[in-house]
This record gives C-alpha cells, sequence and structure tokens, in this order.
C-alpha cells in the first residue's frame, strides 16, 4: 500500500473530523445561506461542468461504456439546473438537527428528551453519476455533517469540478473548511484505505452496482448504511388495466434504465398473458429492449430470447429485460421473494384485496399499487435529493433524507437526583 495515498487521505479524513464538530453547531440559517450559494454556484459554473464532463464523456465512449452507463454519466444544462433545483428545496426543508424528537419526565424528576443530532462524517462510495456530488453535498450539509466523496474514475473530471464549486461557495458562506471533499485520486486503494478510518468516519455510504456494494459491506470497519441493488419487478395481475400496466412497464424500464429503480423483470398472470404481452414486448422492443422470457414467453413473442436462471437475479442497469408468465399472485410474491433486492416492487390491479396482498406481503423498501417503481427516490418523494436508497432495514429504509443522516442523543435535566 503506497503511504503517500494513505497519509493523505488520513489527513483529508482528520480534516473532515474538524470540520464536523464546527459543523455540529452550525445555524440553520447560516446552512441554508450556503446551500442555496452552492446552488447559485453551480449554475454560474454550468459551462465549466459541462466542458469537464465532456471530457469524461469522450473517455467513456473510446472505452466502450454502454448507452445506458453514458447516460448515468451525461450531465446536461437541464440535469445541473435540477441539481441546483435540488440544493434549493434542501434549504427549504426543515433542519432536522436539534429536533426533539420525544420526551418524557421520570418518576424521579429528571426531564429526558430525545433530540436529533448530525452522524459526523459521512463518507459516500459512488459511481456514474457525477450529480450524487452536489446531491450528497447538500444533505450532509443541512444535517451538519461533513462529507468526504469518492466518486467513479469514469466521472473524475465531473466531479472535481462540481465538489470544487460546491466547496467554495460553501466556504465563502461561512461554512467550516473542508466541510465538502472529494478524494481526487483514482488509484482503488483509496477506497480500502477509507473503509477502514473508524477514528475519523461515522459511516459509509455506497451508490453503486453490486460489485461496489458487496465490497464496501464486506471489507469496511466503518459502520456502513447498504444502499440499493436494484432487481426490481413489475407484477401485472390477471385483473389489471392493461393499457394501464403497458404504460407503467414501459416507464419503469425504459425511462432511464440504468438507475436502480427501474423495472428489471416483468411479471405476468397468465390469464392475461396471451392479451398483453405480444403488444407489451413489441413496444419494448421498438424501444430497443433485449426480451428474456420463459418458455410461456417466447411461445408467445418469437423475438424473445430464453432466459436463464441468472437472468432472474441479475440488475441489467440497461436496455435489457426478463419477463416471466406466472400461475398467481402467491407464485408472483414467491418469485420476488427469491429474486428481488429488497428495493423497489409494484403491482398492476383492479383488484383490492390482491393489491392489499402485495402491499403486506412483498418484503421491500418502496412497494407500489399501479405505479411505476421510478418513483423511488428522495426528490420524487419531496425529500429534496437523496443520499441513497437503503435496502436494510437497520437505522434507515428507503430514498434516505434529512432525517436518516442523524443519530440522536438523549439529553436530561435534573435538579439534584443522585442514583
Amino acid at each position: 500500500m503506497k503511504m503517500d495515498i494513505k497519509k493523505e487521505i488520513e489527513l483529508i479524513a482528520a480534516q473532515a473530523k474538524a470540520a464536523a464538530g464546527k459543523l455540529a453547531a452550525a445555524p440553520t440559517d447560516l446552512k441554508n445561506k450556503a446551500l442555496l450559494a452552492m446552488a447559485d454556484a453551480l449554475v454560474k459554473e454550468q459551462k465549466r461542468i459541462l466542458k469537464e464532463n465532456d471530457k469524461d464523456m469522450a473517455a467513456a465512449r473510446k472505452n466502450g461504456t454502454s448507452q445506458a452507463m453514458l447516460d448515468r454519466l451525461l450531465l446536461t444544462d437541464a440535469r445541473i439546473d435540477s441539481m441546483a433545483v435540488g440544493l434549493r428545496q434542501v434549504a427549504a426543508l426543515p433542519d432536522p438537527v436539534g429536533e426533539v424528537i420525544s420526551g418524557h419526565q421520570a418518576p424521579n424528576g429528571l426531564r429526558i428528551n430525545k433530540l436529533r443530532v448530525p452522524l459526523g462524517v459521512i463518507g459516500i462510495i459512488y459511481e456514474a453519476r457525477p450529480n450524487v456530488t452536489a446531491d450528497a453535498a447538500g444533505l450532509c450539509l443541512k444535517t451538519g455533517n461533513a462529507v468526504i466523496l469518492r466518486g467513479g474514475s469514469e466521472a473524475i473530471r465531473s466531479n472535481l469540478a462540481i465538489a470544487g464549486v460546491l466547496a467554495n461557495a460553501a466556504e465563502t458562506a461561512g461554512l467550516p473548511k473542508h466541510s465538502v471533499q472529494l478524494l481526487e485520486t483514482t488509484d482503488r486503494q483509496a477506497v480500502d484505505i477509507l473503509l477502514r478510518l473508524n477514528d475519523f468516519i461515522d459511516v459509509i455510504i455506497p451508490r453503486g452496482g453490486a460489485g461496489l456494494i458487496k465490497k464496501v459491506v464486506e471489507n469496511s470497519s466503518v459502520p456502513v448504511i447498504e444502499t440499493g441493488v436494484g432487481v426490481c419487478h413489475t407484477f401485472v395481475d390477471e385483473s389489471a388495466n392493461l393499457a394501464m400496466a403497458s404504460d407503467i412497464a414501459f416507464n419503469a424500464k425504459v425511462s432511464r434504465p440504468a438507475v436502480c429503480n427501474a423495472m428489471e423483470t416483468l411479471l405476468v398472470h397468465e390469464k392475461v398473458a396471451e392479451d398483453f404481452l405480444p403488444g407489451m414486448l413489441k413496444r419494448l422492443q421498438e424501444a430497443e429492449v433485449e426480451i428474456f422470457g420463459c418458455g410461456k414467453t417466447c411461445s408467445l413473442y418469437g423475438e424473445a430470447k430464453a432466459a436463464t436462471e441468472e437472468d432472474w437475479a441479475c440488475e441489467y442497469a440497461d436496455l435489457k429485460l426478463a419477463v416471466k408468465v406466472v400461475g398467481s399472485l402467491p407464485e408472483a410474491l414467491a418469485h420476488i421473494e427469491r429474486y428481488g433486492s429488497r428495493h423497489s416492487e409494484a403491482i398492476v390491479t383492479e383488484n383490492y384485496s390482491n393489491s392489499q396482498q402485495f402491499l403486506q406481503k412483498v418484503d421491500a423498501a418502496a412497494v407500489y399499487v399501479n405505479a411505476s417503481t421510478r418513483f423511488t427516490d428522495g426528490f420524487e418523494f419531496g425529500f429534496g435529493a437523496e443520499i441513497g436508497i437503503s435496502t436494510q432495514k437497520l437505522h434507515a429504509r428507503g430514498p434516505m433524507g434529512l432525517p436518516e443522516l442523524t443519530s440522536v442523543k438523549y439529553v436530561i435535566s435534573g435538579n439534584g437526583q443522585i442514583r
């Protein structure tokens, strides 16, 4: 291991810890002022950021990156504007820090209050999507947390530009220096070092594919909030409005196939498969979706390729889709239980009893009736942005907004009580 890299990252972490101590006491008005300044700075520096993104895009194309992954990497005027809007929305949201969650008076007269406090230093390890740089920085600062960002090498120029703009704007507005830092090295050893800095970092949040998340979970001695690999399903029930089902399934797969809330498997009840699948799969194929189907699916749609066992558990993150015909709601539930990633699952149905069974029995962070899984998103849920979508059950689950980036502190007031 290169000692110079280790020392560099330890210095960054120590600086973040020092900044976090000051950030924890920062008043809401100051944090909001910084967030608004950061939003304005993104818009002001838009051309420079896009120029750096162009370099990342050119390198990615040269490396043969898939179209879906290129879409994740791409920045546009609209996407930078959306990042700025997200920061402004975070500024407008209530500050959870200092909120009294509960309180009571004990029989001995002690007043015991439970309130929200920052986590401290948060490390974010992510891939491809440079918008995460702004989302993560904004949410962490609003909650009084210092953040260390480690984006993927494919977006290094974009991330450096965005993080530099944000850090300068935050410091100029009055927040502590080193509140926002990005690891500038693309050396993979940097992640290994980051995962072991328990003395400085309070939590690690990985955002990316299954390989990244597995590596972080298995190798980190710093506590991890595991975010979502998205093997998401849409089940078209026998009572479904088929026109609605077609629009929902198309949106869930095609709108942004590389994101974690995109549909990866379409399940269709056998009683509507003959009426639904040929038209649905033709529509998907015309949008360049490659279809992998069960035997029944292939018999109904000759362009489908035979699915393997691996397809049912695959997060394609691409214009590819697994399709299976099932005989009942219980069979659909069993398939989701076996192959799902506990991220987002949807049923399209006009049967109330079936919808309630689906809601109750599916174990996932977000469960939908008659809507696309693509809505599992902090922005869409009204959180301004998200730090990630947690698929675990401890501390946080689903899109993580401001409250999920806090811990708690008990504050006890007495008048001389002893035990």
